[in-house]
């Protein structure tokens, strides 16, 4: 693993492989980690870097509230620092939000973007308050909140077929530190609407959704590729399609990738 210092904070990704630059997010209570099998099978055609987000894994909170243009920021000192100049962005869940920021801020520097699980809609006011009350919650019992919102991110079916899986993450959702989890969702409960960056065609697009999505509806989330070059690949499970789907997954973006 490899680390800079971005205003004093510690940041660590990692680069593996040579070709194309392919850039992967992870999500909300995850790490880099958690893209491992797509490392090692993108990275023998592609240059595949992964970033751990501020206060997730091993890269240090920054403050109070992680904005997801911090966390963009984070992205473009990363490729800066290994002299990238375009990459397909791929963004799970909060990595999605923050690859849409890193659209805003940096458009030049993004080759292709997948949303995976995630939406350029802003919160609604419940998604707002939500997060509110999962800032109590995780401050009343840390190790019950982070072991039940993993669980709620898998569609019901899957729970009990993939427990084995399901655990590995809480064990590494619960390295996350208390400070990048308030910081996280306070950013993302004041993040900006960006539909328009899909309605602006400015680079090819790709969304992925679960049909059984427990966390975003899989209908109400279609609506933002409407009148749009966007394409979308639909899966028959929850939020956490890396390990739901994977040989889909892999598929749909092999495709898009090329």
């Amino acid at each position: 693993m490899k680390t800079l210092l971005y205003k004093n904070t510690t940041i660590s990704y990692s680069d593996s492989g040579k070709g194309n630059a392919i850039v992967l997010l992870h999500g909300f209570l995850e790490n880099k980690k958690m893209w491992k099998e797509y490392v090692d099978f993108f990275s023998e055609k592609y240059r595949v870097i992964t970033i751990d987000l501020l206060g997730h894994g091993e890269s240090e909170p920054l403050g109070y509230v992680h904005e997801m243009e911090d966390n963009a920021n984070v992205v473009n000192e990363v490729l800066k620092n290994i002299k990238i100049e375009k990459a397909i962005i791929v963004g799970h869940s909060m990595g999605g939000y923050v690859a849409l920021a890193f659209a805003e801020l940096y458009p030049d520097k993004i080759q292709k973007l997948v949303l995976l699980n995630s939406t350029s809609k802003e919160d609604s006011e419940e998604r707002k308050l939500n997060r509110t009350r999962a800032i109590k919650a995780v401050k009343q019992n840390y190790a019950s909140f982070v072991s039940l919102a993993i669980a709620n991110l898998f569609s019901e079916n899957n729970r009990t077929r993939l427990a084995e899986e399901i655990e590995k993450v809480k064990t590494e959702a619960l390295k996350t530190p208390l400070q990048g989890i308030i910081a996280s969702q306070e950013g993302m409960k004041i993040r900006k609407d960006r539909e328009w960056i899909l309605k602006e065609n400015r680079f090819p697009v790709l969304l992925i959704l679960g049909k059984k999505d427990p966390v975003l509806n899989y209908e109400e989330n279609l609506s933002q590729i409407e009148d749009t070059t966007a394409e979308l690949a639909s899966f028959e499970d929850g939020h956490m399609s890396q390990i739901e789907n994977k040989e889909e997954l892999k598929i749909a973006l092999s495709h898009f990738f090329e």
